[in-house]
């Protein structure tokens, strides 16, 4: 059995102020294409649908959209569940839409996660789907005050939902949620609302699954073992998420239970990337790819007057200016003054100076600053 596994589309999102439409048309686009080439038996979306629980009548629209198009494909089932940016109610009404036979919507918690019983050559393959839902909602749910963790959150879960899996069928689980052990992004928003909890779940949790389709984290991987994959975000939504190729997974199911697996890239409108250099070079390079969203790290020794101007003229779609030496800094982002660098100026103006831009002050420089702090020295003497 064939399953096609994407999740974190965030539809409606914004990338510093610019519109992803048309990026998130050409990956639907994109999937699309995918189940008309593999025909898959389910194509499964691992939560964050919509990048917010209001999401935007044109966001909206565009998946139910992609929706029509996809429930044309009578051979591909479909499965999708709610993500921590999605609003549960939104992606549960969804269901009524749906046709029960082929399609697994899954928006809110149940106390009984029923499965999508899907067949092939080899027999039943279980597909089940666990809503994200924070530890208050799955308290009152299950009726569990030990609840007090996502970990808890999807242990009940799972506990539901292997209950209704018939004997002998390969099963599948789609989930969103943090995988300890997994590599995660600046973009994504934390799963807990517990001030200092833990917001992973061990991957063993998911014991028994043949396959775990799992949403929340952006970067494509698989986490603890094969079998226990994120299939990433299809549109970088970072600066830190540059360089990283975006994919869905394409799962073989086998009858044996075992899975092999295929990563399709998405190739997107624009990608994310990172320019490193001195103003006047980038803005004389041929550097192809002018309408990616770019940032830029400029080496010059001084700072230039308003440099993004002139960059816009060459790169249409910079996004940020920022200077190497400013990423220079102490392991928690800030420059530490202490009692004993009060008592030397110089060098406390020789530190922040390295601090700011990187490197040490030279010998003319630390000439100039100990002559200027010389003369405050004597000010400050005479007016005392």
């Amino acid at each position: 059995m064939k399953l096609l596994h994407t999740a974190d589309l965030h539809l409606g999102r914004h990338f510093l102020g610019n519109s992803l439409a048309n990026d998130h048309a050409a990956v639907l686009a994109q999937i699309l294409k995918a189940v008309d080439v593999h025909q898959p038996d389910a194509v499964i979306i691992a939560g964050d649908i919509f990048d917010r629980a209001a999401a935007p009548e044109t966001a909206v629209g565009q998946f139910n959209d992609f929706l029509n198009e996809l429930s044309a494909c009578e051979r591909t089932a479909i499965v999708l569940i709610a993500g921590n940016h999605d609003s549960g109610e939104r992606i549960e009404a969804m269901s009524m839409l749906a046709n029960a036979e082929r399609t697994l919507v899954r928006g809110v918690l149940k106390a009984e996660e029923p499965a999508l019983l899907l067949r092939d050559e080899a027999g039943p393959v279980a597909i089940s789907g666990l809503p994200f839902a924070y530890e208050y909602a799955a308290r009152d749910c299950f009726g569990d005050k030990q609840i007090k963790a996502p970990a808890d959150v999807v242990r009940a879960q799972i506990t539901a939902a292997r209950s209704r899996v018939p004997k002998g069928a390969r099963w599948v689980v789609v989930a969103h949620t943090f995988v300890d052990g997994g590599d995660a992004s600046d973009s994504e928003r934390p799963l807990t609302r517990a001030i200092g909890g833990i917001e992973t779940v061990p991957w063993q949790v998911f014991d028994g699954a043949h396959y775990v389709a799992l949403g929340h984290l952006h970067r494509p991987q698989s986490v603890g073992r094969a079998h226990v994959r994120y299939a990433g975000a299809p549109l970088a939504f970072g600066f830190d998420e540059a360089g990283q190729e975006k994919s869905m997974t394409l799962v073989d199911l086998r009858p044996d239970g075992r899975v092999e697996l295929e990563v399709i890239p998405f190739h997107p409108l624009r990608n994310v990337r990172t320019l490193t250099g001195h103003l006047d070079d980038l803005l004389g390079s041929d550097v192809a790819g002018t309408e990616d969203f770019i940032q830029v790290v400029l080496t010059d020794e001084h700072r230039r007057i308003d440099p993004i101007k002139r960059l816009w003229e060459r790169f249409p779609n910079v996004c940020d200016v920022r200077y190497a030496g400013l990423e220079t800094k102490s392991a928690d982002g800030s420059f530490t003054v202490t009692p004993d660098r009060l008592e030397r100026p110089s060098e406390l103006v020789g530190a922040f100076l390295d601090y700011v831009r990187g490197r040490s002050p030279s010998d003319e420089e630390a000439r100039l600053i100990a002559e200027e702090l010389g003369q405050a020295t004597t000010i400050n003497e005479d007016a005392a």
